[in-house]
């Protein structure tokens, strides 16, 4: 057996264990590189290490940090509250309230599951509230996610945009922003419609007081929900689908929305969420300086984000102790340790090996479209940012050849590997289960496997349509 061949086996092992095990990929991922690159390629640690993602690594730390600080002074809770005020408490606005929000939080920096887990608590009780469908709210969430989760200065987009530059592939990274929103966007304009959304405009609106006991009630949650890992998160999900998790869940149905109306103003004095201290001007003043810094300057987005975060702690040190604990270390050890046995595949020259293999089939477009499904269907049980880490550079080669539009079949693969997250097996689809109040979860699990098993079946195949077979780039 070849030592290419041997090493892709390992890397497929690592995605099966992580997945069945609930272990940290980036862990084996590490450990794998030591083992490869040691047993198999004859490598030293010099050489193992030298695929270490060190500037993805402080952007990492950098904007989870920053974020850590905002959920922890309560800035994410006054502007999910602000938003709300924004549309006058307009049922029928709600679902693309929460989409815009976690589109905007995502775009800014935030880690997907971060901002899923800020949102999808506050959004899922007004869902419950209001007679507003699970799945739709959910899935408003998570498309809003993922729709800005590719701008230039997020994780996810640095993280594509970082692998196309070492791998030295034409890149858009405005392209690729623009493809992900599109995608995202159409998507929850579908569930809109199909699930009820249009119904919602005969509802009425949400009442001042319901919107902050809704705000008040999900606080606390939204504290903790936000710093799960990608690991924890997904054995969340497999553990709420049991029965046993399932079991006693389910409550009587909410009041409706006439006796909604009905509530009296509350004479307790305003919610603490509606007000801005100087702790949380502050913190939006700095959000808004990253994205002028890193757009406007063209300034690092890590290290901008340490120096802003690290400003406010100097400040305020009480609202950000805890902050460093919070940041998103499972996710940084994920990423890093999958690109560092990237890089040590790289050195050993099995992306070639494979990428030739993959060319091989002789029909450029067959091979693009089996990456993305491959991509996509991973990606529903296990990391997305692990499987982009893995499959751009394995599509190089047949890249390399002309036949194919680098910039749409990057966009096409990066939006394939993260628009399956609302599988309930995955974080973001975890979280949506989890913060769900008075459903059937075992139901509402169900749910969110047959919608995620429609978009891994359909998405796949429309954006190699839309991207790839027209030779983007």
């Amino acid at each position: 057996m070849s030592a290419e061949l041997i090493s892709i086996l390992v890397l497929v092992v690592v995605f099966v264990i992580a997945t069945t095990r609930s272990i940290n990929m980036g862990a084996l991922a590490f450990a794998a590189a030591y083992g490869v690159g040691e047993l198999v390629a004859d490598f030293d640690a010099d050489k193992i290490f030298a695929g270490f993602p060190g500037d993805l690594f402080v952007v990492l730390v950098g904007v989870t940090y920053l974020f850590a600080i905002a959920r922890a002074n309560g800035t994410t809770d006054w502007l999910v509250h602000a938003s709300i005020r924004l549309v006058r408490g307009r049922v029928v606005l709600i679902p693309w309230v929460m989409f815009v929000l976690t589109g905007a939080l995502t775009a800014i920096g935030a880690v997907s599951p971060a901002a899923v887990a800020i949102v999808a608590p506050i959004a899922l009780s007004f869902a419950s509230r209001y007679h507003i469908s699970p799945l739709l709210m959910g899935a408003m969430v998570v498309h809003g996610a993922q729709g800005g989760g590719f701008s230039p200065i997020s994780i996810y987009g640095t993280i594509v945009n970082g692998i196309v530059e070492r791998e030295k592939l034409p890149g858009n990274e405005i392209a690729l922003f623009l493809a992900s929103l599109v995608v995202n966007l159409v998507i929850a304009a579908v569930v809109f419609v199909l699930f009820g959304g249009l119904k919602l405009r005969n509802d009425g609106t949400v009442t001042e007081t319901a919107s902050v006991s809704a705000s008040s009630s999900v606080s606390s949650s939204v504290s903790s929900s936000a710093s799960s890992s990608p690991s924890s998160a997904d054995s969340s999900a497999v553990s709420a689908s049991s029965p046993a998790g399932a079991g006693g869940d389910a409550k009587s149905a909410p009041e409706g929305l006439e006796a909604d109306r009905e509530e009296k103003p509350s004479a307790e004095p305003e919610d603490d969420t509606t007000r801005l201290n100087p702790a949380r001007t502050a913190t939006l003043a700095a959000l808004v300086a990253l994205v002028v810094a890193v757009l406007a300057f063209d300034l690092d987005a890590g290290l901008t984000s340490i120096t802003l975060a690290v400003l406010l702690s100097t400040c305020w040190p009480e609202d950000s102790r805890n902050a460093v604990s919070q940041i998103a270390w499972p996710t940084v050890l994920l990423i890093c340790g999958v690109l560092t046995y990237v890089g040590v595949l790289d050195e050993m020259g099995t992306i070639d090996w494979a990428g030739e293999g993959v060319s091989d089939i002789g029909v450029p477009l067959l091979s693009a479209v089996l990456l993305c499904y491959i991509g996509a269907l991973v990606s529903a049980f296990a990391s997305s940012v692990g499987i982009m880490g893995a499959l751009i550079p394995l599509a190089v080669p047949f890249l390399a050849q002309g036949e194919i539009g680098a910039v749409g079949m990057v966009a096409a693969l990066a939006v394939s590997a993260t628009v399956v997250d609302v599988s309930p097996f995955s974080t973001n689809g975890a979280l949506v289960l989890a913060a769900a109040p008075g459903v059937d979860r075992e139901r509402f699990f169900r749910q969110l496997m047959m919608y995620g098993g429609i978009v891994v079946a359909v998405v796949p195949a429309v954006v190699w349509l839309a991207l790839v077979v027209p030779g983007w780039g």
